[in-house]
């Protein structure tokens, strides 16, 4: 092949195109090998090697180079005007989008170490601003470990969480900090094999910051209680806090749907803090909308264990539960299975058995909270009043394991602590 003259091209020499599609560049023949001067003004054209070009057939080898006035620049520079437009756009949108009300500078927060961990998040323990809070980290699964549907799930409820959260101001529900959303820049301490701190967390992790409860869980707690049980006027405690921090959330049109003793906090001085608001929800005008097993096995009522609608009154049924819990020590349904516990609740109207120490007003109680019919259970503003009737003065908790004698404790004259 000849080079192009020097009176065609001004002594420009055009590269050779390789691989791509041009627009508007027509048919090209073997004569069409060569660029002028006239045409392109001495511009190089991109290289390009055997490939198909929009409008001009299959290159052969020979045909390695185009004229300039075969190609429609126009068409070009509008199409990148535009993808520049759309990155431009895109950059601004997210430089200049608003500042949610609950989110943290992440400079003010420090990570320390891991408290619990489960099976979507880990909790650790840290400080914010200099205060003493709880970390709950999210996994979002955008490292391929989750499904697209999983991921989806875990992103509305951390967005649920924060939502129902940072709106809530009450003694008895534990205050929230912030929260940070799909920031790589949050440093996560982990012990490496080599006992040296790494990072080593999701690229789009999450968390939410709350104030930190050194008590642990109430579930905790009772299980180191479980041979001495509590005084009388603990258990009455313990409950009202539970109540009034439910009945806030009721009034608020929130319906927590986990109440369950793993998930309430004690700060040193035992007051008890309602926490984990990861499937709480706004409560549905029309109860039909809210459905679906949402809770733990064992504090579920029967409506939302049958799939049936259900509304704040399954706090209530769970709350009944707890309070067992929280009077005998002790956890419901320990011999039975998941299945046998769900089809004897719902079916057999099994509910856990009230030892005949108990005074009659709490069990009471707790028969109306855990009603087979959620219309026949109290609000909580109701069990609060209740609770706040009970006389504790002359005892009436569980007896201790260390003081039964022989036979049924329950039969015995002397009344618990």
């Amino acid at each position: 092949m000849d080079s192009a003259k020097t009176a065609d091209s001004g002594g420009a020499r055009t590269p050779e195109m390789v691989g791509s599609k041009i627009k508007g560049s027509g048919n090209l023949s073997s004569k069409d090998m060569f660029l002028r001067a006239a045409d392109s003004g001495g511009v190089r054209t991109p290289e390009m090697v055997g490939s198909k070009i929009k409008g001009s057939g299959n290159l052969s080898s020979k045909d390695m180079f185009l004229r300039a006035d075969k190609f429609d620049l126009r068409s070009l520079d509008i199409q990148l005007e535009k993808h520049l437009s759309r990155v431009w756009s895109r950059s601004v949108m997210e430089n200049q989008r608003p500042k949610e009300e609950w989110e943290i500078d992440l400079a003010k927060l420090n990570i320390r170490y891991v408290v619990a961990q489960g099976t979507y998040g880990t909790v650790y323990r840290g400080t914010y601003d200099d205060q003493d809070v709880a970390v709950k980290l999210l996994d979002w699964g955008e490292d391929g470990l989750n499904t697209a549907a999983e991921t989806a799930a875990l992103r509305a409820s951390f967005r649920q969480e924060v939502a129902v959260w940072h709106k809530l101001d009450h003694p008895n529900v534990t205050k929230f900090v912030g929260a940070s959303m799909g920031t790589s820049n949050l440093k996560i301490p982990a012990k490496a094999a080599s006992g040296e701190a790494s990072e080593s967390h999701p690229t789009r992790a999450c968390c939410v910051v709350v104030e930190y409860l050194q008590g642990g869980t109430l579930k905790q707690y009772l299980i180191r209680k479980s041979r001495e049980k509590l005084a009388f006027k603990v258990v009455i405690q313990l409950a009202l806090d539970l109540s009034r921090g439910l009945s806030y959330l009721h009034s608020k049109k929130i319906v927590h749907r986990d109440v369950k003793t793993e998930n309430m906090l004690l700060d040193t001085s035992r007051s008890l803090k309602i926490a984990d608001f990861g499937v709480a929800r706004v409560e549905a005008q029309n109860p039909r909308d809210m459905t679906g097993e949402t809770g733990t096995l064992g504090y579920m009522a029967p409506e939302v264990l049958d799939g049936k609608p259900y509304n704040r009154r399954c706090d209530v049924y769970s709350f009944g539960i707890c309070l067992w819990e929280i009077y005998c020590c002790d956890m419901p349904y320990p011999n039975l299975s998941f299945a046998d516990v769900s089809s004897a609740v719902v079916l057999q109207n099994l509910r856990p058995d009230i030892p005949r120490c108990c005074p009659s007003a709490l069990a009471n109680i707790m028969r109306r909270c855990w009603d087979a019919n959620p219309d026949k259970r109290p609000e909580m503003d109701e069990v609060v009043r209740l609770l706040e009737a009970i006389d504790t003065s002359k005892g009436g908790g569980m007896i201790p394991d260390d003081q039964l004698r022989g036979g049924c404790f329950c039969l015995r004259p002397v009344r618990g602590p």
